[in-house]
């Protein structure tokens, strides 16, 4: 049998190891909540990208909702589960976008430029957030480039009232909801015991 180390557990010093009692998943741990809070960012992503890139009628606040219900709360809970099993980054990531959704349905933009800055807010820490999805894996990444050219198209056409620029910003939105629908499925592949994983690309570092 292979020694305790090279399993992944620590050595017992001075003492004879002994394997823990076998215990029920349920029981030690939860489900990898990554693949909702993709989901949940895919979705109101892709809605609000739609309008943003004049797909819907200039009327339409179909993304509102989901704002709230599915881009906030549902990913706001996937990053508390996050920080639950230990994942600092997806804690981080989930959390902060999951209030991102949830400010943008309760708060009041009365500043012709708030929304700018709230996109530029959100693109500095995007930028540290892309640096470390560097060490998850290509599709992660994937979804936080997307994401970052994304917002800082978006808080530009903000500033200069440029509706080109937002609907450039649409387009790339919706890609990036593409990319972290894809990033989702490939979650729920990997944990569905169907055998068929997805490729998601190694870690950059």
């Amino acid at each position: 049998m292979a020694e305790p180390e090279a399993r992944g557990i620590p050595a017992q010093t001075g003492a004879a190891y002994t394997a823990p009692a076998a215990v029920a998943p349920a029981a030690t741990g939860i489900a990898n909540p990554a693949p909702l809070g993709l989901a949940a960012f895919a979705l109101t992503t892709f809605l609000l990208s739609a309008s943003n890139a004049g797909l819907t009628d200039k009327s339409s606040t179909a993304w509102v909702g989901y704002a709230l219900a599915y881009g906030g709360l549902a990913q706001l809970l996937a990053g508390m589960w996050e920080m639950r099993a230990g994942n600092t980054f997806g804690a981080t990531a989930f959390s902060s976008y999951g209030a991102f959704w949830i400010g943008l349905f309760v708060g009041r933009l009365e500043g012709k430029h708030d929304l700018g800055w709230i996109l530029l807010a959100f693109a500095i820490f995007n930028l540290y957030m892309l640096y470390c999805s560097m060490a998850v894996n290509m599709a992660v990444f994937g979804v936080f480039l997307t994401l970052q050219l994304t917002e800082i198209v978006l808080f530009i056409a903000n500033f200069s009232d440029s509706s080109g620029l937002t609907k450039v910003g649409g387009w790339i939105g919706i890609i990036t909801a593409l990319v972290a629908w894809y990033a989702s499925f490939a979650g729920v592949a990997a944990s569905s015991g169907t055998g068929r994983a997805l490729p998601v690309g190694r870690a950059m570092r």
